[in-house]
C-alpha cells in the first residue's frame, strides 16, 4: 500500500468538492490534458517548458514530468491511502478501484484557467481514526507534522513514515516511533521553540544561504572581491537579493521537493539531517547562475553529481532506483 499527502489545485480549491463527493482530484490545462491522454508525455513536457509560471520561472524538464506524472497517480490509484491537512484538521481516505472521471472547470483562484478536473472516487473522507478519535492536527508529534503535510501537489510517504500514518489512522500505539531517539529530540526541539519570533522562516534562510553561497563561488571563480554580475556573464541575477526572490520561487515550482530526486528537501534551522538541506546546483555544470539553469537537490546528490552532465547523472539515479524496486 502506498501513502500519499496531497492537496487539490491552487490554494486548494477543489478540497470541498473532493470532501462532498469523496475524491481525491487533480487538474491539466485543456490542450495538456489532450497530450495526457494520447499518453504523449515528450510533447507535454515540451509545451509545458514553453510556457511560464506566474512567478516568470520557465519549468524545467524535470518539472513538467513530475506534473505529467501527476495525472497518472491520481487516476490510477487503488487502495492507496491519501492524506490531506485543512487547517486544524487531518484528513484521510482510501482510494477505491472505480474509474476516475474527467470534467472540465474554469478555474477559480489564480488566471482562472480553462481545467480538465480528474475525480478518483475514494472512500469518504474522515478526520477521525478507525477507534473514531478525532484527529487533531496540533496535537500531532512534531516530527509527524514535518511528513504529514505537503506544500506541493502530492507526496508519496517512505516506508517509515508511511508506517506511522497507517498506524495513527489505525489508532495503533505510535510509542516505537515516538520513542526513538531522534523523534524525542525534535519534540524538545519544538517546546524551546514556543513563543519565539523569528524573522525570516525558513525556506528564506535557505534562500539567503544558497544565494550568498552561489555569489562567493562566482567571486572566487572570477579572483574578484567585487562581483560584476551580469557584465562577465558568470551570474545572470544583478543582485543578491534578485537571487533569492528566484530561489524562493523555484522552491515553489519544485514544491519543496529535491528537482532529480524527488525527495522532501530540509531547510535551515528545521532540519534533522544535514543531507536533506536544499543545494543549489546548475544543471548545466559548465553554465553560469542564470535562470532557466538552476535547480534545488539535496545536499548529497549536489556532491555526488559534481561536475558531472545532468542527464547521465539522472539516468544513474533511474539505475539505482530501478534496483531498488526490484
Amino acid at each position: 500500500m502506498k501513502v500519499f499527502i496531497a492537496n487539490f489545485g491552487r490554494e486548494n480549491y477543489e478540497w470541498p468538492v473532493c470532501l462532498e463527493r469523496g475524491t481525491i482530484a487533480t487538474m491539466n490545462r485543456v490542450d495538456l490534458q489532450k497530450l495526457w491522454a494520447a499518453g504523449d508525455r515528450a510533447a507535454y513536457i515540451d509545451l509545458q517548458m514553453k510556457g511560464k509560471t506566474a512567478a516568470g520561472i520557465t519549468p524545467t524538464k524535470a518539472v513538467a514530468s513530475r506534473w505529467f506524472n501527476l495525472m497518472s497517480i491520481i487516476a490510477q490509484s487503488s487502495g492507496d491511502l491519501w492524506v490531506h491537512r485543512e487547517k486544524d484538521q487531518i484528513w484521510w481516505t482510501m482510494s477505491r478501484p472505480d474509474s476516475p472521471s474527467f470534467e472540465p472547470k474554469r478555474e477559480t483562484v489564480g488566471d482562472k484557467r480553462d481545467v480538465i478536473v480528474c475525480h478518483k472516487p475514494c472512500d469518504p473522507w474522515s478526520d477521525k481514526n478507525r477507534l473514531g478519535n478525532r484527529l487533531d492536527w496540533n496535537g500531532l508529534h512534531p516530527k509527524a507534522r514535518e511528513f504529514l503535510f505537503t506544500e506541493g501537489t502530492l507526496q508519496q510517504l517512505n516506508e517509515d513514515h508511511a508506517g506511522y500514518a497507517l498506524a495513527l489512522f489505525a489508532g495503533d500505539d505510535l510509542a516505537p516511533w515516538h520513542s526513538r531517539a531522534e523523534w524525542k529530540a525534535k519534540g524538545e526541539k519544538a517546546k524551546g521553540k514556543r513563543g519565539v519570533a523569528t524573522i525570516f522562516n525558513a525556506r528564506q534562510r535557505s534562500a539567503v544561504r544558497m544565494a550568498m553561497t552561489a555569489m562567493g563561488t562566482v567571486a572566487a571563480a572570477n579572483g574578484q572581491k567585487a562581483l560584476h554580475t551580469v557584465k562577465n556573464k558568470d551570474m545572470g541575477f544583478s543582485s543578491q537579493q534578485e537571487l533569492e526572490k528566484y530561489l524562493l520561487d523555484l522552491l515553489d515550482l519544485q514544491e519543496g521537493l529535491c528537482a532529480i530526486t524527488g525527495l522532501s528537501l530540509q531547510f535551515d534551522g528545521e532540519s534533522d539531517d544535514v543531507e536533506m538541506l536544499c543545494s543549489l546546483d546548475r544543471i548545466d555544470s559548465n553554465g553560469h547562475y542564470e535562470p532557466g539553469n538552476l535547480q534545488i537537490v539535496c545536499r548529497f546528490i549536489n556532491r555526488w553529481k559534481g561536475a558531472d552532465g545532468d542527464d547521465g547523472f539522472r539516468r544513474l539515479i533511474g539505475a539505482v532506483r530501478s534496483i531498488s524496486d526490484v
